[in-house]
């Protein structure tokens, strides 16, 4: 990026010193008066857009720092690397020989400005600030309850005490003042969360008036990456939203006082003049959010249908195990299988070899990676969830949990895992504090798996051959069921794209279902080695497809 907005690029190349009054973020430079009319006629630079100088210093700084030419070679960006997330040069594609879905880059930063991403960012800033708004208000509501409330106290332990001797006069103090303490302690904790709130909806404001900025005038580049930079920081404030109204600090906070029964008959026998009572109710304030948005905002890029899908096998492994029924691909090109029967949890490389396995863990369902070199394996008809550390190769924690539990995903950005819990139906359970969270009610089977794309849940039932897709509230959003194709529903997983791709063990196939739930096709079948499946996962960063059948083997796809 050029260094002096104040002086014109093309003259300064010339050793001549020059105002410029515009700015071509494609060409990187300011022009002058005199080169800006050049550049509007020239050939090879007419189709550019120019900004005023004064307009475009007023984007944020973040903004303006953003490189428009590869760092490392010095050369424009001409592809985005979806595995990697980033822009890259002509150069750069020899360090990304193994990534698939490099994108020309000016195919997704067309139109970016008026793209259905961009627009989910300016709604989705409006929808966290709303959110703030009504937690604040919710929670100054709280505070004059409790003054009310204190007001009615105190007003019936003064009407009390009149009618008693001047023995219980100290008593009555004791008791006004624990009030006013359990009072002072209850506000105290409430104007902490509004202090937090207040803070981040000036954040957010500031973001909201930075997007506008950006919206008309920076350029398509500096828009894409600014909002890659932006949808980050989203998810992480609408976790911090969600993990506010999920913990007890928003709950209803009441005060009260039982008065003793004994000062009907005075006696030195009474200690105490009463007690202040505190009661928190749950929170019924709900999140707004829009149904049709992802909880994950993403640019888009070209999207596939389930007709056009193509799977092509790389490699068949040896697992060597039986009754599997969790299988993941790893960081490294690694693969983890655990085997139900033999309580066991096998890490494979790349070439199929074994790395690791574990064997002391107790009874393992299914395996999920949830980074930091880390997998979780949930055990069936057992109540916990291990920790296993990848790198140690040894158990880094057990989890318990009040609840059987089977299929498995990772959730969110600060360590939640939701999985099927069978009779319960759906949980969600936080990594930190091991709070656990009920998402559907719906009575599952211990077989059950579960996956997530965006705001969306999908879930196995074998019982009675179904997929079922509902949002984070539990609430059915569509049932696939049709038992010509599919039979004994077990191992799900989504692609990039929103396609649901499931196992049918009974079916001996794979079968991928449109994102609505009202197309289905089978792409894989016992014809491609399918012995009785149990397992599959898909990995969005690589797109491959890992199916493991019940007992010994494996097949890895490369999806396109």
């Amino acid at each position: 990026m050029a260094t002096n907005w104040n002086i014109c690029g093309v003259c300064e190349n010339l050793q001549i010193t020059k105002h410029s009054v515009v700015w071509c973020s494609d060409c990187d430079e300011g022009l002058c008066g005199e080169c800006k009319n050049h550049h509007a006629v020239s050939k090879a630079s007419k189709s550019h857009e120019t900004v005023s100088i004064s307009k475009y210093k007023k984007l944020p700084t973040e903004v303006l720092q953003i490189a428009q030419n590869c760092k490392l070679h010095n050369e424009k960006y001409e592809l985005f690397c979806r595995k990697h997330d980033c822009p890259c040069c002509k150069k750069c594609v020899k360090s990304h020989n193994d990534c698939k879905g490099l994108t020309d880059i000016n195919e997704i930063i067309k139109n970016v400005k008026n793209s259905n991403a961009f627009s989910e960012i300016e709604q989705t800033l409006l929808e966290v600030v709303e959110n703030i708004k009504r937690l604040r208000a919710n929670r100054t509501e709280n505070l004059k309850s409790l003054e009310n409330k204190k007001r009615e106290i105190e007003a019936e332990i003064k009407q009390t005490r009149i009618n008693v001797n001047h023995y219980l006069d100290k008593l009555q103090d004791d008791l006004i003042k624990e009030l006013m303490t359990i009072e002072q302690k209850e506000i105290s904790k409430i104007e902490k969360l509004l202090t937090t709130l207040k803070k981040k909806e000036k954040e957010i404001t500031e973001v909201q008036e930075n997007i506008a900025s950006i919206k008309q005038h920076a350029s398509e580049l500096q828009t894409f990456l600014t909002i890659k930079n932006i949808e980050k920081d989203i998810a992480g404030e609408e976790n911090f939203i969600q993990s506010i109204t999920t913990s007890d600090t928003t709950n209803q906070v009441n005060i009260s006082c039982q008065i003793n029964k004994s000062l009907q008959q005075i006696t030195a026998s009474v200690q105490k003049f009463g007690e202040i009572n505190v009661s928190s109710d749950p929170c019924d304030f709900s999140i707004q959010k829009r149904k049709d948005r992802q909880a994950q905002i993403m640019v888009a890029l070209p999207t596939r249908n389930i007709e056009n899908l193509t799977l092509t096998l790389q490699k068949r492994i040896n697992t060597e195990l039986s009754d599997v029924h969790g299988c993941s691909l790893l960081p490294g090109d690694r693969m983890v299988f655990s085997s139900y029967s033999d309580d066991r949890i096998r890490v494979l490389k790349s070439d199929g070899s074994k790395d690791f396995e574990i064997k002391t863990i107790g009874p393992t369902f299914d395996v999920v990676f949830i980074g930091d070199d880390a997998i979780a394996v949930t055990s069936g008809k057992s109540n916990q969830i291990n920790i296993i550390d990848l790198k140690k190769h040894k158990l880094k924690k057990s989890i318990k949990i009040d609840s059987n539990n089977g299929g498995v995903i990772p959730v969110y950005k600060d360590g939640h895992l939701i999985y099927c819990a069978g009779e319960k139906g759906i949980q969600m359970i936080s990594l930190n504090d091991e709070t656990i969270t009920n998402v559907s009610n719906t009575k599952l089977t211990e077989w059950s798996y579960v996956t997530a794309f965006g705001d969306k849940l999908f879930y196995t039932n074998c019982d009675n051959n179904c997929v079922t897709c509902c949002d984070y509230h539990g609430n059915i959003l569509w049932t696939f069921r049709n038992e010509s194709v599919l039979l004994t529903p077990l191992g799900i997983s989504v692609d990039n794209d929103g396609h649901v791709i499931v196992v049918g063990c009974s079916t001996q196939n794979v079968v991928v279902i449109s994102p609505d739930g009202q197309r289905y096709r089978q792409l894989l079948s016992s014809k491609n080695g399918l012995r009785c499946p149990q397992a599959l996962h898909y990995d969005t960063s690589t797109s491959e497809l890992l199916v493991a059948n019940r007992s010994n083997e494996a097949f890895l796809y490369d999806v396109k």
